[in-house]
């Protein structure tokens, strides 16, 4: 486990569509003391300040905006293999109607990790992490298959991660 901090993917830290996100202005030594915490997510403030040039209160102070605004989050980054989650599955579903209701019954089942609105072949693509292929099977088949409005869906169980990285943030 290593702490990281990563750019918010939340929908609630964003206004407006993909087309029309209002974004906190970040300059480049904001860029730079997220970098540094990316880099290790519990670096010190002191050593984040000599590093970009500013005082560790400065830095705080920083850092506190950039949570507060969504733009980042400092957490605890775990391999899902060494703490119990044994399967792994991204899931496109294809929905009739209204996608929100959808989407938020989704965001609020604890397996799901990632909720995107996609355009092309499917309406949502979700991330599931389970404890067993029997967990998979019961997440999709019994809950999302069973949302009102979820008209089919497609399974792409992980076989191996060859990558997660969270440095996209600032390049």
């Amino acid at each position: 486990m290593h702490c990281e901090a990563v750019a918010s993917r939340s929908a609630d830290s964003r206004n407006g569509s993909a087309g029309n996100i209002q974004s906190p202005a970040i300059d480049a030594v904001s860029l730079a003391i997220i970098e540094q915490l990316q880099e290790d997510g519990r670096r010190p403030y002191a050593a984040i300040g000599k590093a970009v040039g500013l005082s560790e209160a400065a830095v705080r102070q920083r850092v506190q905006k950039l949570l507060d605004q969504g733009v980042m989050q400092i957490v605890a980054v775990t391999d899902p293999l060494t703490v119990g989650f044994r399967r792994q599955a991204m899931v496109g579903i294809r929905v009739e109607g209204d996608l929100d209701p959808v989407a938020e019954a989704l965001t609020a089942m604890a397996e799901c990790e990632y909720v995107v609105m996609t355009a092309g072949s499917f309406d949502l693509m979700v991330e599931i992490v389970c404890e067993d292929d029997d967990h998979l099977l019961e997440v999709i088949n019994k809950r999302i298959r069973a949302l009102p409005g979820v008209r089919s869906t497609e399974s792409f169980v992980y076989l191996k991660l060859k990558k997660q990285t969270y440095m996209w943030g600032t390049r």
